[in-house]
């Protein structure tokens, strides 16, 4: 087994609430002075960053999970982690036709900002990325079969857009081995209140929208091999 440090929920300036900053090179070579093994830049609704933060972290021997944070019509955040960029390009085709559309506004939301490979800024997303998609939770597990991914909810110990602040419950159709906490010092609470997450792999994560926020190597996944792959099946494994 192979001991890799992570960071799998960092949002880049695609994001309305991400930094102008947060351009797929400056989070690479952030994660790469931090001494990260494996990161995955997940964008509200939107996989559109994903290509220049893979070109980056090729370049700097970084492991880049393809990922996304899905806003689900129940407004759950989800965090959708991919094997190829094909298929990550492919779910967001298809989130963006489910996206409900209202024109950003840049002086309250925050620029969404698409880059190229050269870390150069080639265009804007007009559409608001943090809406709800008509994607509800428990389509879930075919979505995932389909696009060829894996779910883990996002930050389910906060009191807002997570699974249990607005569901209250883990719906009994669904099938999912991960979920995300902000707060490890809570898992075991968590795990009493609700007993499927004693089933589960339990990741934090820093959600950095800012570059400073970005963790440093103190969480760590043990993969089989140091391949995509790998992790995304030590994240689900159970």
């Amino acid at each position: 087994m192979t001991k890799l440090s992570y960071d799998l929920h960092i949002h880049s300036c695609l994001s309305p609430c991400g930094d102008e900053d947060m351009t797929p090179a400056n989070i690479v070579n952030m994660a790469k002075l931090l001494g990260l093994d494996i990161i995955a830049v997940t964008d509200h609704n939107s996989c559109k960053n994903l290509p220049a933060v893979y070109s980056y972290a090729e370049k700097n021997d970084i492991i880049v999970v393809f990922g996304m944070e899905l806003c689900t019509m129940e407004e759950v955040h989800v965090l959708c982690y991919f094997r190829t960029l094909e298929d990550a390009s492919a779910f967001d085709g298809y989130v963006y036709d489910s996206l409900i559309k209202v024109t950003n506004n840049e002086n309250i939301f925050g620029k969404q900002e698409i880059y190229n490979d050269e870390d150069l800024k080639v265009g804007n997303e007009p559409n608001l990325l943090i809406n709800a998609t008509s994607i509800s939770f428990d389509s879930l597990d075919e979505l995932m079969k389909r696009y060829r991914g894996v779910y883990v909810p996002a930050h389910v110990d906060k009191g807002s857009n997570s699974l249990i602040s607005n569901l209250g419950f883990v719906p009994p159709e669904v099938r999912f081995g991960c979920v995300e906490i902000k707060d490890m010092n809570k898992a075991d609470k968590l795990r009493v209140l609700h007993p499927y997450f004693a089933q589960c792999n339990i990741v934090t994560n820093s959600d950095a929208h800012t570059l400073g926020d970005i963790n440093e190597p103190l969480n760590f996944l043990n993969v089989r091999e140091r391949s995509r792959e790998a992790i995304l099946e030590a994240l689900v494994d159970v």
